[in-house]
């Protein structure tokens, strides 16, 4: 029988091991190069015990929740405990050899030694602007092979006994169209790191490794029961959803199918029946799914509880192999993130016919563009990656959020100051886009509409998207969400929609690129 553990010291350890991601967040974002990370915050990062399971972990881009879990599994199936020293860190990438979810997010992870044993692991996970590929910004929906999208890092030690492996960043350097900004960019997570290890130390020489293990030990045995509860407030039985993602062509759909079932004080989430995994870069790995998984569930069922591998335990998914939610190498898988948006829609639909008091519309994910060039400016050559938040759908008590990321996505739009000062680029219009919201008694969230002008030299856009074909449907006789659409040149005799999915399409200096991004949908009839 496990000892029992003090409920306040478990509380003022859970806090304080929350904090010390924070402040890693915080030390991550400060000393970063890209604006996509000191700016739009796309980054995490956490803390795990010994054997790998996550004990800690900020609300910051809940995807990247998923592109840690396993990763130091990962590790230790590669290289034995014996053979990692203090100072040492290792970076992956790769979602089919123990990376993240795509290629531009890299993994930097690291032991934490006390007495002379590893008693712990910090990692942080940053999306990287450019990590090569076919395309700058190393993500298109149009890619229809991981090779095509970019370095593929397997877990590698990057830093050797407090010494950086200059071999290996030269390596990951060359492959990048920004070398100098992936540089100062991997320096700031190997600076995170450095700041989590520290703190970390610290709370185990307080407590001591026995007992501060036991209380991490009895606190995701706490997250587990909690969540237990919440589960057992569920009427049992199984709950059917379905949804759709753009197909291999323009116009084609693939479905996204579940099979919800609650019983017991447990979660099965079944998508047999899903489309065949599809030849583009929309397919959904597996750690996108669990991270998708997770997060609604838990926003749903119990937004207050600690996100840690606690409340893990009470969901099982099944995944059938080949699929658009189960893909196998070597299926492009950049996109990833919008086709979450929808694959989360799927979840809250199924679930919210159990807690219909709670019930949510499908909402409006958010729009990828990557403009590159050459910048008049300084000469050189740079990456913009930018993803525009959509609308959240309307809940069964109150309207949808406009301009927000919904489900597992994370990370702000990039500000119109920064931009302009970064790149070559004139935002000229920035605004809700009213329209896009869905009727209702209670209406679904807007999206945005932003105009850039284009002031650089040899600029080429990629576009990638969701919701552009097949709307957020309303819930309850609430109205459909606004499609969202990419368009160049509005309102003048050159205007024209451009696809939901592209690669480097040419723009001269002076054009506008129009990004009006999806509405969620409304909930109830109109009175």
């Amino acid at each position: 029988m496990n000892k029992p553990i003090d409920p306040i010291r478990a509380e003022v350890v859970a806090r304080y091991l929350l904090g010390v991601t924070e402040e890693m967040g915080a030390a991550l974002t400060r000393a970063a190069f890209s604006p996509n990370i000191k700016e739009r915050h796309d980054c995490s990062t956490a803390v795990f015990d010994a054997d790998g399971n996550i004990i800690a972990l900020p609300q910051r881009v809940p995807i990247h929740l998923g592109s840690m879990v396993g990763v130091v599994d990962a590790i230790l199936q590669k290289v034995s405990r014996s053979d990692i020293r203090p100072g040492d860190m290792f970076i992956a990438n790769d979602p089919y050899h123990g990376g993240g979810s795509h290629l531009p997010d890299i993994n930097m992870i690291a032991p934490v030694f006390h007495e002379g044993a590893i008693v712990a692991f910090v990692a942080n996970i940053a999306h990287h602007a450019d990590v090569g590929g076919m395309v700058p910004g190393s993500e298109a929906a149009v890619c229809t092979s991981i090779f095509q999208e970019g370095l593929r890092i397997p877990p590698v030690r990057l830093v050797s006994g407090g010494a950086l492996n200059g071999d290996i960043l030269d390596i990951l350097l060359l492959n990048t169209r920004t070398p100098e900004e992936r540089s100062g960019d991997i320096r700031a997570q190997i600076a995170a790191n450095t700041v989590g290890i520290r703190s970390v130390q610290a709370l185990f020489e307080r407590y001591g490794t026995q007992e501060l293990q036991d209380t991490i030990r009895g606190y995701l045995d706490f997250t587990e029961r909690r969540f237990t509860r919440a589960i057992q407030e569920l009427p049992e039985g199984t709950y059917v959803s379905s949804d759709f993602l753009d197909g291999n062509e323009e116009g084609e759909t693939a479905e996204i199918k579940l099979a919800l079932t609650v019983g017991r004080g447990r979660l099965v989430l079944d998508f047999a029946g899903s489309a065949p995994q599809l030849q583009s870069a929309r397919n959904i790995p597996y750690r996108a799914l669990i991270a998708t998984v997770y997060t609604v569930l838990k926003s749903m069922l119990d937004p207050e509880i600690a996100a840690n591998a606690g409340y893990f335990r009470t969901i099982e998914v099944r995944i059938p192999e080949g699929t658009v939610v189960g893909p196998v190498a070597p299926a492009a898988i950049g996109a990833r993130a919008i086709s979450c948006a929808v694959l989360g829609d799927v979840i809250a639909t199924a679930l919210s016919q159990a807690m219909p008091g709670k019930a949510l519309a499908r909402s409006g994910p958010h729009q990828l563009i990557v403009l590159a060039g050459d910048d008049p400016r300084t000469g050189k050559y740079f990456v913009n990656y930018e993803t525009l938040a959509g609308g959240m759908g309307a809940r069964s008590y109150r309207d949808g959020m406009d301009a927000v990321r919904v489900h597992a996505s994370g990370s702000s739009n990039l500000p119109v100051e920064a931009l302009e000062q970064a790149y070559p680029f004139l935002i000229e219009r920035y605004e809700i886009n009213a329209d896009s919201a869905g009727a209702g008694r209670y209406r679904g969230g807007a999206g945005i509409l932003r105009d850039y002008r284009i002031l650089g030299e040899n600029v080429v856009l990629s576009l990638s998207s969701e919701r552009q074909h097949v709307a957020a449907a309303g819930s309850e006789h609430g109205g459909d969400g606004g499609l969202g659409r990419f368009i160049l040149d509005p309102d003048t005799p050159q205007e024209r929609r451009l696809p939901s999915a592209a690669a480097e399409i040419r723009l001269r200096a002076g054009q506008v690129l129009r990004v009006c991004t999806p509405g969620g949908g409304g909930y109830g009839a109109q009175g």
